[in-house]
C-alpha cells in the first residue's frame, strides 16, 4: 500500500487538499505552519506574508516533505498558485520573478520597481479577507488571461482558447456562457499584473484541450 498523500496541494480557492497529483511548481507560505511530528496542518493556513511559487527541482537540492523545514506547498501551475496569492521566487525563478515585479510595480503606478516585501504587503492585504479568500467582483470581458474566477463552485480560468475549469489534475472543457459579472480568484494586484503583460505558466493540459 502507497504513503497516503499530504494535504499539501493548493487550490485556486487558498484552500490544501490531498492529492497523489503534484503539479508543476513547488511553494510555501514563509515558514512552516505544519506539525513535523505527524506532519498535519496547524490550525493556521501561513507561516508569514511571503508567499512564493518555486520550480520543483533546482541545484539538485532535495527536501523531505513536511519535516523540519518549511511547509512545502504544490501547485497545478502558475495560473493556479496566482489565484491562491502566491508569487514568483526570486531565487529558483529570478528572470520571471523580475518580470512580475516590473508588471506588478507598473500595474500598482508605483513611480519605481517594488521589493519583494513591497509586494508580499500589498499581496497579503489582497488575497485574505480575516482567514477566508478575499474575492473581488468584475467585468469578465474584462479579464486577462491567466485570471480566475468562480462560477456556480467552479474554479475557471481564462485562456487564449477561453475559459477552462480547473481540476487538480488538470484544465478540462471549456466554459461555455458565463455571467456579464463574477467573483474573481486572483487577486486585485495580480490582476494588474497580468494586465501589465505577465505571462504565468500554464499546465501542459491547457494545451491538449480540443479546439
Amino acid at each position: 500500500m502507497g504513503t497516503r498523500p499530504l494535504q499539501n496541494r493548493v487550490t485556486p480557492f487558498g484552500e490544501l487538499l490531498a492529492t497523489p497529483a503534484r503539479g508543476l511548481l513547488l511553494g510555501n507560505r514563509g515558514g512552516r505552519f505544519h506539525d513535523p511530528a505527524t506532519r498535519t496542518q496547524r490550525t493556521r493556513r501561513w507561516a508569514s506574508k511571503h508567499w512564493i511559487c518555486c520550480v520543483l527541482a533546482f541545484k539538485g537540492w532535495h527536501r523531505e516533505v513536511w519535516k523540519t523545514g518549511y511547509t512545502e506547498l504544490f501547485f497545478l501551475d502558475e495560473v493556479t498558485a496566482l489565484a491562491a496569492g502566491h508569487r514568483p521566487c526570486f531565487e529558483c525563478r529570478r528572470a520571471e520573478a523580475k518580470a512580475f515585479a516590473a508588471t506588478f510595480s507598473a500595474g500598482q503606478g508605483a513611480p519605481g520597481l517594488l521589493g519583494a516585501d513591497a509586494m508580499d504587503e500589498r499581496l497579503h492585504c489582497d488575497r485574505l479577507q480575516g482567514r477566508d479568500q478575499r474575492r473581488h467582483m468584475a467585468e469578465t470581458a474584462t479579464l486577462p488571461q491567466g485570471a480566475m474566477i468562480v462560477v456556480d463552485g467552479a474554479a475557471l480560468a481564462r485562456h487564449s482558447r477561453g475559459w477552462l475549469r480547473w481540476n487538480p489534475s488538470g484544465w478540462q472543457e471549456r466554459a461555455a456562457i458565463l455571467p456579464e459579472r463574477v467573483s474573481v480568484l486572483t487577486p486585485e494586484s495580480i490582476i494588474a499584473a497580468l494586465r501589465e503583460g505577465y505571462l504565468p505558466r500554464w499546465h501542459e493540459t491547457a494545451g491538449h484541450l480540443r479546439q
